[in-house]
């Protein structure tokens, strides 16, 4: 008969003092450390020149993240481990350091009161939370996430082009298009596609931005406005809903699907990216936890299980939808077809 395993508070005083970690990140970032990892293993005080900072400041720093696991340690070198070395060296073309250092940002004090949140059941944000029109933080938003949606984008853009091809026009609709990757993605895949990025004035120049870089701006028509006041055009094949509906109450996120399917082509279809919790709403984790952010930071959002995704589809006119969970990022895309 094995033994009960003790009671403790262990797990209590780790989530009080998450913030250490998100912080002790956030300043390893802002300093460089793992770039200057890049240059090889240290000790705190070759880090320390190679950053500007104290030896004791480095030791310190880089000892907590050893027990983070983003650090190696052997003897009195410091190495970075493997994913910190790809996805937080700003020589790495998979740099996430612009991701971390947005979510590690303003966002934050969303959180600052949760009993005010729960109590009032939405944010403490003024008006619509995050969505409010013209809001300066989706410009920063643009800006510091693509590498965390390129994935996503080339799986959105496999998904899209394999059913179109090449020497057939394809018109995309990307709406909420932010820094525009979704829909650049598959206009450098299919050489006929024709991408309507539709967001507000300030954002779509960074999307404009990307289009121009990637190659495709002669393609890429931007759109300000709102996705739910602006006219749409007709007859598009595809149109592109990501990270969009979670915003948005059950209702609100139906009439948008509305105006989307009167947009589409005949067996036109609306690709949606969402964290996609199961029906049980605590897994996957992270797709399940994406409620409280948006608790947290919108007046009516939540994350969606497909059932409910599927509904609002269905409620909009569309015949089917399906699902695919990505392997690469804790997000879920939804095909649904006129």
């Amino acid at each position: 008969m094995s033994a009960t395993a003790p009671v403790t508070p262990q797990r209590i005083l780790q989530l009080v003092n998450a913030h250490q970690s998100s912080r002790a990140l956030k300043g390893a970032i802002d300093l460089g450390l793992f770039t200057a990892l890049g240059r090889g293993s240290a000790t705190a005080a070759a880090l320390a020149t190679r950053i500007g900072a104290s030896e004791k400041g480095v030791r310190v720093l880089c000892d907590f993240l050893v027990i983070a696991g983003l650090l190696q340690k052997h003897g009195d070198d410091y190495s970075a481990s493997p994913d910190a070395a790809l996805f937080l060296d700003e020589h790495s073309p998979a740099y996430f350091g612009s991701v971390a250092s947005f979510l590690l940002g303003d966002l934050r004090h969303n959180f600052d009161d949760m009993a005010a949140v729960v109590r009032k059941g939405g944010t403490l944000l003024d008006g619509q939370g995050s969505v409010e029109p013209n809001n300066p933080w989706w410009v920063d938003f643009a800006r510091s996430m693509v590498p965390l949606m390129t994935p996503a984008a080339h799986f959105i853009a496999d998904l899209v082009t394999r059913d179109y091809p090449a020497d057939q026009p394809l018109k995309v609709l990307d709406i909420a298009a932010g820094h525009g990757v979704f829909g650049i993605t598959i206009a450098q895949r299919h050489p006929l596609a024709t991408v309507d990025a539709l967001d507000w004035p300030a954002v779509l120049v960074v999307a404009s931005e990307n289009a121009a870089k990637a190659g495709v701006a002669d393609r890429h028509r931007t759109l300000p406005g709102s996705a739910f006041d602006l006219p749409f055009d007709s007859d598009y094949d595809v149109v592109l809903l990501t990270n969009f509906l979670h915003h948005f109450d059950a209702a609100t996120c139906t009439r948008l699907l509305e105006k989307v399917h009167a947009a589409l082509h005949p067996e036109g279809r609306v690709v949606t990216l969402e964290f996609v919790p199961n029906d049980d709403r605590v897994s996957p984790p992270e797709q399940a936890a994406f409620a409280l952010t948006m608790l947290a930071s919108t007046a009516a959002g939540d994350a969606y299980t497909f059932a409910e995704l599927k509904g609002m589809a269905a409620k909009a006119g569309f015949r089917s939808s399906e699902m695919h969970r990505l392997a690469m990022a804790p997000q879920t895309v939804v095909v649904s077809t006129k």
